[in-house]
């Protein structure tokens, strides 16, 4: 596997540090005094052109006097001298730059064009930066600490990227008193370069990482956000902190890091989506941190609690119901078990409380029946130091059991010097203890959000789902035709059209432009029907007096069109009105009144909201969103976060509302999201539900134009499951064979593949002698993110279950332009032209992509696959770092 290209940054050879400096507490000072403290294991250079000796070490005029590779500078010197020291180091090869220095794009005018200099030097000469405005980065296995922080860091498995340098300060200071130790720190700064995304993609492949945790002020590219995140989501756990979780900290991170904010309800939703923790406070980030460390396997988010004290237990329910946690339901035979080893005045229910006097042996019983129970999640063990107590003996059992067992077992043992031992015990064991219940709660709730979240990961929804297909071509005719007015606001009709054509009900609208016109509309139709005003201009007819509802007959019509234009032009002056639109009166006594809407996040693009409807939806604020793509899992789970989803089941006399049918419509509208990226927001309200199906009401929908890209999803920040590269092929001998993008669910399948393998094949393929793919690989191989990746599989059906008969990948360099491949092909099948025809398949895909170049290593013995690049186009050299490995090129 070739090098990652920001290993230069995380583990250089040979550093140099431009602005070291003797002159006390300034930052080329502490920088450099950090680095020889940290023993760091490679060569360092003080670069100062005004002194010949820094701290002890000669010091060097340039890098151009350093006759040494150097693959990091750190840089400390004034804003004005940055861009063309970059410079200096491009031409001496360097590859990767840490600039603390401060003064740049957040500075004002001058600040942006030193920036913009900066950033040109370092593009034209292949220079990776972080910062500026950065602490620095820190990876202390290697005695790597470029920063100007007061200290350095143990050495651990956690890394943490965070925005703030501040807050790194902050939290290495606290990780020294409470023994964290970290695998690297990167503080990102203004991200002018390196962001997050990239970050994350190095510490998904890092051996000394185990978790990641993230300080997140606000994002620059949302698609190589999410795509990294997904993918280091998949390998290793992700918790975070989001600020700006309200409008004064969105403006305040927004000054702080000019990157968007965006709602923090779509960040939220990007978060669930990515299978990651978030968590409110630093205490929470690291208690979370070692909580998922631990080895524990979080399955749902029903809590047992076992308590020496009924008050303890009380206050642990609240915090659990205050989270929307379930205290389980403890089974018969728990119970049994209970009211064996229990004195019989224990509570009988969970919590469960063991009385006052229980000694280790309780302990040990409680905890171990609530851990077997199938209806229990995770359990929290809780103590109070009373008189006939032995902490130190209880902590000792519930720690046997927590090796015993996966289920999360968590412990708080209340109090401070009767318990103390107690505590070092847990700590010594690597066991999650607390001081009070709530914070111990809260931690069981991010496991159980990982949990949940690392299933919506999983899900991998198509553009389209399976229904009958939509009129995407009528739909975007409607669209353009709204722009070619000089339109963004749909009408009405429009608005309807636009569902009809993603075969969303609508109820039977028309438009009237007279009183007369509007009476032999409502004879057509049929008494009663409703009225409402048909303005482009207008978001809240009922506001404007533009809404008539229940008219039974033709006087009460005629009048009612007079009533409504007369309304509006009082209430909204100057709004273009297009007669009324009068549809026949929706009569459902069981109905629901919803809504389904899509909105533009300025980071992570469409989402989209289902909520409670009708015209007090600001007020009740009942409104969850998701990020598209969805599919039935998503629906399903959209719906059962909002409050009136408890209305939709059976209640007093109102039979259950028809479920599917409202998933239907939001899969509907996910696909308008996937094939419209003119849409920009749409207001489906009232969507009337009941026993028999549903209705849309009323609609509004805003457009812009957006200019054709090659990739037909890049509006979206989740990309979908690629369904239009799906093809069909017979073999001469009339074997069909499908070939697909690859799917998280084919792990089985990719690893009876690779098993199936020729030894011979498998070196081919992996240059080494691997036997199968570890789990990580399998995750890696089939759970790809289609947006910068893709791989193809060739399946056949045999015996109604899928066969695969070989892969085609491609994984898309850092240049966005070019691209590594690999294929292989099952032994059985060389010969049969399925080797040529999954590649052609992959150039399509990597074409489709705007991509330019694909390329590869081969090895040379591997001469059947030489004759097949041969035959494609393929230019085939000599590697010349390897004279055992032929390089393949081919122009797109």
């Amino acid at each position: 596997m070739s090098e990652h290209y920001l290993t230069p940054l995380f583990s250089p050879r040979s550093i140099a540090v431009f602005g070291a400096s003797d002159r006390i507490d300034s930052v080329g000072q502490i920088v450099f005094h950090n680095m020889l403290e940290s023993k760091f294991k490679g060569a360092l250079y003080p670069v100062n052109s005004r002194v010949s000796e820094v701290q002890g070490h000669p010091a060097y005029a340039s890098i151009a006097e350093i006759e040494d590779e150097i693959e990091l500078v750190v840089i400390a010197t004034p804003p004005q001298t940055v861009p063309d020291i970059i410079e200096e180091c491009g031409k001496h090869g360097v590859k990767a730059a840490v600039i603390i220095t401060a003064g740049f794009a957040e500075a004002g005018a001058e600040g942006q064009e030193l920036e913009r200099r900066l950033l040109d030097n370092a593009k034209h000469y292949g220079i990776r930066l972080v910062g500026p405005n950065c602490l620095g980065v820190m990876r202390p296995v290697i005695g790597l600490n470029a920063t100007f922080n007061k200290g350095g860091a143990n050495a651990g498995k956690l890394a943490l990227v965070s925005q703030s340098g501040a807050l790194c300060t902050a939290i290495l200071d606290w990780a020294q008193m409470n023994d964290v130790g970290f695998s690297s720190v990167v503080s990102m700064g203004s991200s002018a370069d390196v962001d997050f995304g990239e970050i994350l993609d190095y510490l998904v492949s890092d051996n000394e990482t185990q978790n990641i945790l993230l300080y997140i002020e606000g994002i620059r590219e949302s698609r190589r956000f999410m795509s990294s995140l997904r993918a280091a989501a998949r390998v290793k756990p992700v918790i975070l902190i989001k600020v700006g979780r309200h409008e004064a900290g969105s403006k305040a991170a927004m000054s702080h890091t000019a990157s968007l904010v965006g709602s923090d309800n779509a960040f939220d939703a990007a978060v669930r989506r990515a299978g990651v923790v978030r968590v409110q406070t630093v205490t929470q980030l690291f208690s979370a941190a070692k909580a998922l460390s631990c080895g524990f396997h979080p399955s749902g988010n029903r809590l047992a609690i076992v308590t020496n004290g009924g008050g303890p237990g009380v206050m642990a329910t609240d915090r659990a119901s205050d989270l929307g946690l379930v205290m389980a339901s403890l089974s018969d035979v728990t119970m049994e078990r209970l009211n064996q080893a229990l004195p019989s005045n224990w509570s009988h229910g969970n919590p469960v409380d063991i009385i006052g006097d229980a000694q280790a042996d309780r302990y040990r019983h409680a905890v171990a029946a609530c851990l077997e129970d199938p209806n229990v999640d995770g359990v929290l063990a809780i103590l109070t130091p009373q008189a006939m107590t032995k902490p130190l003996e209880a902590a000792q059992a519930v720690i046997e059991l927590a090796n015993q067992y996966s289920k999360p077992l968590l412990t708080c043992w209340m109090g401070e010097a009767q318990v103390a031992e107690s505590r070092k015990l847990f700590a010594h064991a690597k066991k999650p203890n607390f001081r009070t219940p709530e914070p111990a709660v809260e931690v069981f709730s991010y496991l159980s959000d990982y949990y949940q979240n690392q299933k919506l990961l999983m899900q991998m929804p198509e553009p389209l789902s399976h229904q009958l297909p939509p009129d995407v071509e009528g739909a975007r005719m409607v669209i353009e035709g709204a722009l070619q007015d000089k339109r963004k606001v749909l009408s009405e009709m429009e608005s309807k059209a636009l569902l009809s054509a993603f075969h969303i009900p609508v109820a039977q609208t028309m438009v009237a432009r007279s009183p007369n016109e509007a009476l032999l509309i409502a004879q057509q139709l049929g008494f009663p029907v409703a009225m409402k005003v048909n303005s482009r201009d207008i978001s809240h007819k009922s506001d404007a007096g533009g809404v008539l509802l229940n008219l039974g007959n033709a006087q009460a019509v005629r009048a009612a069109y007079h009533e409504i234009i007369e309304s509006v032009r009082r209430n909204r002056p100057g709004s273009c009105i297009d007669g009324v639109s009068i549809q026949p009166m929706i009569v459902k006594p069981n109905g629901r009144e919803l809504m389904v809407g899509v909105s533009h996040d300025p980071v992570f693009g469409p989402v989209i909201t289902f909520g409670a409807g009708g015209t007090t939806v600001e007020v009740m604020g009942d409104a969850q969103i998701s990020l598209p793509p969805l599919n039935a899992y998503l629906a399903r789970d959209l719906i059962s976060r909002t409050r009136v989803s408890k209305l939709l089941g059976a209640f007093r006399h109102m039979p259950p509302a028809d479920i599917n049918a409202l998933e239907s419509v939001l899969l509907r509208v996910s696909e308008m999201v996937c094939e419209l990226p003119m849409l920009m927001e749409m207001d489906i309200n009232p969507l009337i539900v009941d026993e028999h199906g549903l209705l849309a009401a009323d609609a509004r929908v805003v457009v812009e134009f957006m200019q054709p890209s090659a990739d037909r999803y890049a509006h979206m920040a989740i990309y979908p499951y690629p369904a239009h590269l799906v093809s069909h092929w017979q073999l001469p001998d009339g074997t069909d064979i499908t070939i697909r993008p690859i799917r998280p669910e084919d792990a089985e399948l990719e690893q009876t593949f690779v098993r199936g393998l020729s030894e011979q094949s498998r070196f081919f393929r992996f240059m080494n002698s691997v036997q199968e793919l570890s789990q990580s690989q399998l995750v890696r191989f089939t759970q790809i993110d289609y947006s910068r990746e893709m791989a193809l599989i060739a399946v056949t059906d045999v015996q109604d279950k899928e066969l695969e008969l070989g892969v085609a990948r491609f994984a898309i360099n850092p240049d966005g332009e070019s691209c590594e491949f690999a294929l292989v092909i099952a032994d059985a099948m060389h010969g049969k032209g399925l080797g040529q025809r999954l590649m052609t398949s992959l150039m399509d895909a990597a074409r489709s992509k705007g991509l330019k170049t694909m390329q590869s290593g081969v090895l040379a013995d591997n001469t059947d696959m030489l004759h097949l690049m041969g035959r494609l186009g393929f230019e085939v050299s000599v590697n010349t770092d390897d004279i055992s490995i032929k390089s393949v090129l081919k122009l797109l």
